[in-house]
């Protein structure tokens, strides 16, 4: 009898069967050396920033091969991590639109053609080490397209109705469909399918050398699955981590090093609509701190779901985009822009059809070059427990976010106008450093009134390579 999953299950625990293979290549090639914390965030993710790559749309041709010529710009605007959008086969059964989702995955362990083959994906990753980056693929484990081989050869692996028919997934909070018609939900009560998850996860680390994974609808699949999975991911080389989720528990109990920070992406919508204000944001950063005890949020202004569903961040945020930009790179946590960001991408990507980004300008690219050298050069802007965790707050206008963030000797602070009127700011403490946009040198003493133009910004850094 099949059942419907639960995804707020934690009373099953795992048995010795449901872990990988101990006779399997990570098991017998990839001894974990014993000084070494398994969970401890990468050397090459402290002070990391990420990229969201939409590989159909990136290129005319949307291949493997076209997207490595960006890579010296890339790198050179100071991108640390290549977040790739699902690069596996599409389903074709109940497939959305011409080209479908890439969230409807045929087959795990294989490369959607649109895109190149496995050596192509494999000379890409090489050329994405060369330039001393790193990637993460997207990751599918809630959900598989209507046509992969496990539906016909394990139906049992699968969600099922009363009636033992397979389903798609359903939002356990109304008990109705998401809409996702085009896939298939998964069964996490069945052992012997979380056993061949992880193997496929396995696979592109041991086959492929991708350097970690974001896990899509990570919210959907049990604490317990991820446990297990990650500390086995984590065995055979540091990985980056990252879960689309704001689960407490997935970074508490050491299976994630980061978390998407769709709270704080809210309030920053709300902002932009006068909606909310500085106080929100610092009220949020009070509450959520004393919640997460391990990792760190990853902050964005857009990525995939918020440019094709809610709008770009001209719709969305109006004149307020880059002030609200300088705010997810420089706050505690680690930075993510979506690719086109830096042309500016002033259009909604289509989802489900070929709709090219079209580089043109890279009007914005020294914008970001800016945030992410300080982030480089900065030791209090490093993610997580290794940059300053508890930034001062400074509140005496409601419309200005201020605050100072201090590690080692080193400080940032920024000064965000967040309103449409100009406001006068009277500085807390003395302000000493070079502004990292426009490089004028600050010495100013406690008490000096400085004035901001609406969503103007300061970031002033007392030691960096400007």
């Amino acid at each position: 009898m099949k059942y419907f999953k639960l995804v707020l299950l934690t009373l099953l625990v795992f048995s010795f069967s449901c872990k990988v293979d101990p006779t399997s290549k990570s098991s017998k090639n990839n001894t974990v050396k014993k000084d070494r914390n398994i969970y401890a965030l990468p050397d090459w993710a402290k002070d990391a920033t990420i990229y969201e790559v939409n590989l159909r749309q990136y290129t005319e041709e949307g291949t493997f091969n076209s997207f490595v010529s960006h890579l010296p710009r890339l790198k050179g605007m100071g991108v640390d991590i290549l977040r790739f959008m699902p690069i596996y086969p599409i389903s074709e059964t109940k497939r959305k639109g011409t080209l479908g989702s890439y969230y409807a995955v045929s087959d795990y362990k294989d490369i959607n053609p649109e895109h190149g083959t496995k050596e192509d994906f494999k000379a890409m990753v090489k050329a994405i080490h060369d330039h001393d980056m790193h990637i993460i693929l997207d990751f599918v484990p809630n959900h598989t397209g209507w046509d992969s081989p496990w539906i016909k050869d394990n139906p049992e692996w699968f969600t099922q109705d009363e009636n033992g028919h397979i389903i798609d997934p359903i939002d356990l909070r109304i008990g109705e469909s998401w809409g996702w018609t085009d896939v298939a939900d998964l069964n996490y009560d069945n052992m012997d399918m979380r056993k061949e998850m992880i193997s496929s996860l396995v696979y592109w680390i041991e086959e492929m050398d991708v350097d970690g994974f974001r896990q899509d609808v990570a919210h959907n699949v049990p604490q317990d699955f991820w446990d297990t999975a990650s500390a086995e991911l984590l065995k055979i080389k540091p990985l980056f981590l990252l879960a689309e989720s704001e689960v407490v528990s997935h970074r508490n109990s050491k299976a994630f090093h980061s978390t998407y920070g769709w709270s704080f992406h809210h309030i920053l919508n709300d902002i932009a609509k006068g909606d909310k204000n500085a106080s929100d944001i610092i009220e949020w950063y009070k509450q959520d701190s004393v919640k997460f005890k391990n990792g760190f949020h990853m902050h964005f202004t857009s990525n995939h779901d918020e440019n094709t569903g809610a709008g770009t961040v001209f719709d969305r945020l109006g004149d307020a985009h880059k002030a609200l930009a300088v705010i997810t790179c420089t706050f505690q946590g680690m930075p993510l822009i979506y690719g086109g960001q830096e042309e500016p991408l002033r259009k909604r990507l289509k989802f489900f059809e070929k709709d090219n980004i079209g580089f043109e300008q890279y009007a914005y690219s020294e914008f970001y070059k800016r945030l992410f050298l300080l982030k480089h050069s900065s030791k209090a802007l490093l993610n997580g427990k290794y940059g300053d965790e508890t930034p001062d707050f400074f509140t005496n206008n409601e419309q200005v976010l201020y605050f100072k963030r201090e590690k080692a000797g080193d400080a940032v602070t920024v000064i965000v106008n967040l309103g449409k009127e100009a406001e006068n700011i009277k500085l807390q403490e003395d302000l000493k450093g070079k502004e990292i946009f426009d490089n004028s040198k600050f010495d100013l003493k406690k008490g000096v009134v400085i004035t901001l133009e609406p969503y103007e910004y300061k970031v002033v850094s007392l030691y960096n390579k400007f």
